[in-house]
């Protein structure tokens, strides 16, 4: 692999980009890295909402994840085609913060206003997922599914939810990363399709993704007609169903998740990375 000329960048080269890409986020005016942060919210919130249309009517859990797991990673496409700031991609702007570009209030102030943005745009599209009548779908199924999963996010205990989170971070921030490294579409398609298939598939817990997940499920609970079916179908009780709320969505599923997702991808991901590459990053800077 000669690095000229290379179809990918080098690893090296991965962190010295990640760091140089920070610089500008650091510097970033606040409207504009707001609605880049919307516009993330709203593509992964769309990924999520077509993995669950496809998956709804599917029993076999297997089958069920590895087509939602197809579907999802359209999210985080168009975030690296269109743009985007997405909350757990940014994570690895730790790195910059450790080689002193900027200091950590800045990275804080960016994370920040990325996670509050990525929650606007997000819930903007669960509003408008259930506004549009998509979970008609199936008599009412796909409502009840969109229950199903919500319900099922806010009663992960506090333990699960981060680890599942830092496992989610590792595969996103990994697949943030192959997309940089690739220098043409379809490499980044790819690089972008297996790390997010493989976190879907898995069932790890994605900060922003729950973002769409748990209010889509709050607002089909609006609906009688999604609440019967959610009943019916899954033996939910009305006991059962009171824990699907905004209190219990950041309880047990935002604030757990959001600390996994950081760890993840702060602790497992970028600072390795950048211990590993650090001494040969300065010297090249150094030589320039």
């Amino acid at each position: 692999m000669k690095e000229g000329n290379s179809l990918i960048a080098l690893p090296q080269q991965l962190v010295e980009g990640n760091i140089k890409a920070a610089e500008g986020k650091a510097a970033m005016p606040f409207w504009r890295m707001a609605l880049l942060g919307v516009f993330a919210g709203m593509f992964i919130a769309g990924g999520a909402a077509a993995s669950s249309a496809a998956m709804h009517a599917v029993g076999n859990v297997g089958l069920a994840r590895f087509i939602g797991g197809c579907i999802f990673p359209v999210g985080l496409m168009m975030i690296v085609f269109i743009g985007g700031e997405l909350f757990t991609g940014d994570c690895m702007m730790i790195m910059g913060c450790i080689h002193r570009k900027y200091p950590a209030v800045t990275m804080l102030r960016v994370l920040a206003i990325v996670w509050l943005a990525n929650l606007i745009g997000a819930v903007a599209v669960a509003a408008m997922a259930y506004g549009s009548g998509q979970y008609d779908y199936t008599s009412g199924l796909l409502g009840a599914y969109t229950i199903k999963v919500a319900l099922a996010k806010v009663s992960v205990s506090f333990p699960a939810a981060f680890i599942s989170g830092i496992m989610c971070n590792v595969f996103v921030c990994g697949a943030v990363l192959m997309a940089s490294a690739a220098k043409d579409i379809a490499g980044k398609v790819w690089a972008i399709f297996f790390p997010i298939m493989a976190f879907v598939v898995s069932g790890y817990e994605h900060c922003v993704a729950n973002m769409y997940y748990v209010p889509a499920g709050i607002f089909a609970l609006f609906d009688n007609t999604y609440k019967s079916a959610a009943i019916e179908q899954y033996g939910f009780t009305l006991k059962e169903l009171d824990k699907l709320n905004w209190g219990n969505y950041f309880l047990h599923s935002a604030i757990p998740v959001t600390l996994g997702n950081i760890v993840g991808g702060m602790v497992f991901v970028a600072v390795p990375l950048y211990v590993i590459h650090r001494k040969n990053i300065i010297k090249s800077e150094a030589g320039n």
